[in-house]
C-alpha cells in the first residue's frame, strides 16, 4: 500500500473510534507550498456525516494518525484543512526500494487477472486510414497496454468492415473506369487506390443525380435511382448470394486495402490480437435477428424488413435487417459481440469509437440485453471526440481527408526543420537523424493527441505539435535525453542505498512525492480509459525534474552521498518518463 492508502485507512480508523460513523469520501490533495506539510486532507466533506466543526474534527484525525502511522512526522490545521507531514525515512525507504526498479508501477496480469478486450481502429475497406482513425488507434493502443500495466490480461481487436453499399461503391467504380489498374501498375498503396475509386464513384453519382433531378425527377428519387448508385445495389445483392465473378473481385480488392493498412499500422506502432471480419460475423447477427423475431424481441414490417422498438427505453424504432434480407452495421454488430465472448474468457469490451455513434452503441448494448446475454452489462463505449483541422471538417468520399501516411510523413519532416534550425545534430549519420525526425515527428502527433481527455474534440496543429517547449511529446523527449547525457557522465559507482540519515533538498522530495504518485496514475488511467492522465502525469513529472535540474547540482556537486543519490533519482525520472511513454505508444530517444 502506498501512504495515501495507509492515510485513508488510519483516518477511517480515526473517525469510526471518535465518531462512531464510517466516513465515505477520504479526499486528499497535495498540500499548498505557503504551509508545511506534505499531504493534505480535506475535511470538510466528512462534515455531512460527523457532526462538529472542522478544525476540531482535524485535530482529532492529525493526533491519531502522528500515534499510528510510522511515516507521519506531524500535522497542523489551516481552517478546516489537515496538513500531515511525512517523515523523509519514509522517502528514503520508498526510493531505495525502487530506484533500480524499471517497471516501477507496472503491475504483471495475474494467471487469473479479469479479461478485457479493446476494439480499436475497424476502418472500412473502401478508403485508406485518416487522421480520425489515428486518434482511434492511438486510443486504442494506448488505453490497452494501460489496462494491460494495472494487472488485467488484455486482448487488442479491430473488427474490419469488409462488406456492404460502401464497399460495392469502390468494386463498381472500379469496375466502370479502372481499366485493370493494380496498386503495382499505379504505384501506390492498396488502400490508396480502392480509396481514390470510392471518391469517383461519389463524383459520377452526384453527376447522374444532377441529370436526372434535372429531368423532372425528386432529390430522393434521383438518389434511389441514379444508375450508378443501383448498380452497387445489385452488386451487394449479388455478393450476398455468394455470386462468384462478385466475390473474387471483392477479395482482390479487399486484399489490396489490408496490405495497405498494415503498412500504416505498422508506421504508426500499433497492433492487434486478432482481425474479425464483418464478412464472417453478419450471418451469425442474422441468425440470433431471426430467432430474436420468433421470440417477440423484434418485429417485421410490411416491406418485409425487420425492427426493434425501444421507445419504452427512450429511444426509437431501429432496423436490423432490411427489407431484401440485407444485413445492416447492426446485424454484424450483434453477430461480432456474440462470437467474441465465446472466442475469449473476458468480462469487459471496450469499444473505441467515436461519439457520432453514441446512439448506436446505446441501441447495440440494450438489443444484446433483451436477446438475453448477461454480458451485456460488461460493454463499454469508449466514445471519442472528432479531430478537426484549422481548415475545417473532413469528409472522405470528397476526398477532403487528412491521409494518415502522408500526415506521418509531415510530422517527420516538420521535426527535422526544428531540429535542423536548433543545430544540435552535430556527429549524426544521416541514418540517425532520419530515425530520430521519425521519433520526433511521431511522438509529437501521439502526444498531442493523447494528452486531451478522449471525450474532448481535437483541433490539431502539426506545427503546435512538435514545439520543443511547454506541454509537448518533443519537450518530454528532451528532457528523457537530457538525463541520459547525464548518466553517461556519471562514470562512478552510483548504487549505493541511500542512507536513512539523508537531508532532502525541497526540489529532490518535491520528485520524489511526484514519482510516488505513479502508480496510481496508472490504475485513474485504466479506470477511467484516460490516457490523457498519463500524459498529463509525465508532463508534472518532467516539470518536477527541470525544476530540481535548475536548482540543484547534480554531478557537480561535492558531497558524495548527493551526487549518487541525485544521479540515481536522475535515473529513476527517467525510467518512469519512458514507461510512461511506452504506455502512449512513443518511443524517447536516447540523445537529442
Amino acid at each position: 500500500m502506498n501512504i495515501e492508502q495507509i492515510l485513508a485507512s488510519k483516518v477511517k480508523e480515526a473517525v469510526r473510534k471518535h465518531y462512531e460513523v464510517e466516513p465515505e469520501n477520504i479526499e486528499f490533495q497535495p498540500t499548498r507550498k505557503d504551509f508545511e506539510g506534505d499531504i493534505t486532507l480535506v475535511v470538510f466533506p466528512m462534515l455531512k456525516q460527523v457532526k462538529t466543526n472542522p478544525a476540531q474534527l482535524a485535530e482529532n484525525i492529525g493526533k491519531y494518525l502522528e500515534e499510528e502511522v510510522e511515516g507521519v512526522a506531524g500535522f497542523n490545521v489551516i481552517q478546516g484543512f489537515l496538513n500531515i507531514v511525512i517523515s523523509d525515512d519514509h522517502y528514503v525507504n520508498f526510493f531505495n526500494e525502487v530506484k533500480d526498479r524499471e517497471d516501477f508501477g507496472i503491475l504483471l496480469p495475474q494467471s487469473d487477472a479479469s479479461g478485457i478486450m479493446v476494439e480499436y481502429s475497424s476502418p472500412n475497406t473502401n478508403k485508406p486510414l485518416h487522421l480520425g482513425h489515428i486518434r482511434n488507434n492511438l486510443l486504442g493502443y494506448s488505453v490497452s497496454e494501460i489496462l494491460k500495466a494495472a494487472g488485467n490480461q488484455v486482448y487488442k481487436v479491430q473488427v474490419i468492415n469488409d462488406r456492404g453499399i460502401h464497399i460495392c461503391k469502390s468494386m463498381v467504380a472500379w469496375q466502370k473506369f479502372g481499366d485493370g489498374e493494380t496498386p503495382e501498375s499505379a504505384g501506390l498503396k492498396g488502400d490508396k487506390l480502392v480509396g481514390n475509386y470510392y471518391v469517383k464513384f461519389d463524383q459520377e453519382y452526384k453527376k447522374e443525380i444532377a441529370q436526372l433531378k434535372e429531368e423532372g425527377k425528386s432529390e430522393d428519387e434521383a438518389k434511389a435511382q441514379a444508375p450508378i448508385f443501383v448498380e452497387a445495389q445489385e452488386m451487394l445483392r449479388k455478393w450476398e448470394a455468394n455470386d462468384p465473378e462478385v466475390v473474387k473481385l471483392w477479395e482482390t480488392m479487399n486484399q489490396w486495402v489490408y496490405d495497405g493498412f498494415d503498412k500504416t499500422y505498422k508506421a504508426l506502432g500499433v497492433d492487434f490480437d486478432k482481425n474479425y471480419y464483418e464478412s464472417q460475423t453478419y450471418l451469425l447477427g442474422k441468425d440470433e435477428v431471426l430467432k430474436g423475431l420468433e421470440d417477440g424481441v423484434f418485429y417485421k414490417k410490411e416491406d418485409g424488413s425487420v425492427w426493434i422498438d425501444l421507445s419504452d427505453e427512450g429511444l426509437d424504432e431501429k432496423i436490423v435487417l432490411r427489407s431484401d434480407g440485407t444485413a445492416v452495421y447492426m446485424t454484424q454488430d450483434i453477430g461480432t459481440a456474440i462470437q467474441r465472448f465465446r472466442d475469449f474468457d473476458i468480462n469487459q469490451l471496450v469499444y473505441v469509437v467515436g461519439n457520432e455513434q453514441d446512439y448506436h452503441f446505446k441501441v447495440l448494448f440494450l438489443i444484446l440485453k433483451k436477446l438475453g446475454y448477461d454480458w451485456a452489462d460488461a460493454l463499454y463505449h469508449l466514445s471519442y471526440g472528432m479531430v478537426d483541422l484549422p481548415s475545417g471538417k473532413m469528409k472522405s468520399r470528397e476526398g477532403t481527408v487528412v491521409d494518415a501516411d502522408d500526415l506521418i510523413k509531415e510530422m517527420a519532416a516538420t521535426a527535422k526543420d526544428i531540429s535542423e534550425e536548433l543545430g544540435k545534430l552535430d556527429g549524426y549519420s544521416e541514418a540517425e537523424k532520419e530515425e530520430l525526425y521519425r521519433i520526433i515527428g511521431l511522438g509529437a502527433l501521439k502526444y498531442y493527441i493523447l494528452k486531451v481527455d478522449p471525450r474532448k474534440r481535437i483541433l490539431f496543429n502539426p506545427e503546435e505539435s512538435v514545439d520543443f517547449q511547454g506541454n509537448t511529446g518533443p519537450f518530454i523527449q528532451y528532457t528523457y535525453a537530457r538525463i541520459q547525457s547525464i548518466l553517461r557522465k556519471a562514470d562512478f559507482d552510483y548504487s549505493a542505498e541511500l542512507s536513512k540519515d539523508y537531508g532532502f533538498h525541497e526540489k529532490e522530495k518535491e520528485l520524489i512525492k511526484t514519482l510516488q504518485l505513479y502508480p496510481e496514475t496508472i490504475g485513474l488511467a485504466a479506470e477511467n480509459h484516460s490516457p490523457a492522465l498519463i500524459a498529463n502525469y509525465v508532463y508534472e513529472l518532467v516539470k518536477s525534474f527541470n525544476s530540481f535540474y535548475q536548482n540543484v547540482p547534480i554531478l557537480g556537486v561535492e558531497d558524495e552521498q548527493e551526487k549518487v543519490f541525485r544521479v540515481q533519482l536522475s535515473q529513476l525520472v527517467a525510467n518512469v518518463i519512458k514507461s510512461g511513454f511506452k504506455l502512449l505508444g512513443i518511443e524517447v530517444p536516447e540523445r537529442m
